[in-house]
C-alpha cells in the first residue's frame, strides 16, 4: 500500500551564489538567479575565478595587481556584468578571485552558507561530450547545497520573466533521486504550479506495459504530501532514463526539471560516460535543471 508524506515545508534560500565566466550563457543564468532571489527574497553572489599564472620554467616574482593587465581585464568584466539592471534592487556582491575553479567555489559556499549555486553550461556535443569535462558538471557533482544549470539551448530562447507552471520531478525511487523530492514540492507550493512525478522505465514487452504502469504510478502517488498547495500529475514512459527524461519535459513544456544526483568520487571523464543520465539531461534540457546531491 501506498504511504503517504507529511505537507512538505518551505525551502530556505537566502544566499545563491552565480558561478559566472561572463559568457551569455551565465548572462541568461543571471536572469534565473534574479528570479530566485526575488521570490526568496535572497542575496545574490557573483563570483569570477581567474586562473593561476601559467606555470614558467624560470620562477618569477608574482605581477603586482595594478600591473596585471589580464587582472584589471577580469575586473572591468566583472563591473560590467553586475551593473545589469536585473540586479539593481538585489541585495549582491561580487567576488574575483584567483586560482583552481573548484577551490574557489567550494570556498565561497562554505563562507557564504550558500544555499543555491546557479551555473551556466556550455553543452557538449559529439566526441566532445565523452572526452571533456563539463565546469558545470564538477560544481553539482560535489557542491553540498542544490545547483542550477542553465544550458545554451535555455540562453538562446529564454523569455523575460521566468514562471514556474510545469515542474518535473524524475525519480527512479532510489533514495538519492528522493532527496530532490522536497525542493521539487516547494518550488511547485511556492508557484502552485503542476508538479509531474515522472518515472522512466526500462522496456518491457507490450504485454506488461498496462501492469507496470499501474503498479508505478501507485509508487508515484505514494510520494505526494497528504496535503499540497500544487497540482500532482503521475506519468509513467518506457526509454532510455535521459531520452525519456527530456522527452516529457519537451512534451509538456515544463519550466523546471528536478534530478537526485549521485557524488562521483572522481568528477572527469567516467561522469561524462553515454550513460550518465544528469549530465545528458543538463546539456540538452529545454528548461533550467535542478540537481540535489544524494
Amino acid at each position: 500500500m501506498a504511504t503517504t508524506l507529511p505537507l512538505t515545508s518551505r525551502i530556505a534560500i537566502n544566499n545563491i551564489l552565480l558561478a559566472t565566466d561572463f559568457s551569455e550563457v551565465s548572462k541568461a543564468a543571471l536572469g534565473y538567479a534574479c528570479n530566485l532571489a526575488r521570490w526568496y527574497g535572497s542575496k545574490i553572489f557573483v563570483a569570477h575565478v581567474v586562473p593561476h599564472e601559467p606555470y614558467l620554467s624560470v620562477p618569477l616574482e608574482p605581477i603586482p595587481v595594478d600591473l596585471d593587465l589580464f587582472w584589471n581585464r577580469e575586473k572591468q568584466n566583472m563591473a560590467a556584468f553586475v551593473a545589469t539592471r536585473s540586479l539593481e534592487e538585489i541585495p549582491h556582491e561580487d567576488i574575483l578571485q584567483r586560482g583552481e575553479l573548484w577551490d574557489v567555489i567550494s570556498a565561497v559556499i562554505e563562507k557564504h552558507d550558500i544555499d543555491l549555486v546557479v551555473v551556466g553550461t556550455h553543452g557538449r556535443q559529439g566526441l566532445r561530450k565523452v572526452v571533456l569535462g563539463s565546469v558545470a558538471e564538477k560544481i553539482y557533482r560535489q557542491a553540498k547545497c542544490p545547483v542550477l544549470t542553465v544550458c545554451p539551448e535555455i540562453a538562446a530562447s529564454r523569455k523575460a520573466s521566468w514562471q514556474l507552471k510545469h515542474i518535473l520531478f524524475a525519480t527512479d525511487f532510489s533514495e538519492t533521486s528522493l532527496h530532490a523530492l522536497p525542493y521539487a514540492l516547494s518550488l511547485a507550493e511556492e508557484n502552485q504550479a503542476t508538479l509531474i512525478f515522472l518515472h522512466v522505465a526500462p522496456l518491457v514487452p507490450y504485454q506488461y506495459k498496462e501492469s507496470v504502469v499501474e503498479t508505478t504510478c501507485k509508487r508515484l502517488e505514494g510520494l505526494m504530501p497528504t496535503e499540497s498547495w500544487c497540482t500532482p500529475d503521475f506519468v509513467v514512459c518506457f526509454d532510455f532514463p535521459s531520452q525519456g527524461i527530456l522527452q516529457v519535459a519537451r512534451d509538456r513544456e515544463t519550466d523546471l526539471i528536478v534530478l537526485g544526483v549521485n557524488r562521483h568520487a572522481a568528477v572527469g571523464l567516467t561522469s561524462h560516460l553515454p550513460w550518465s543520465t544528469a549530465s545528458d539531461v543538463v546539456s540538452a534540457a529545454p528548461c533550467p535543471v535542478l540537481t540535489v546531491r544524494g
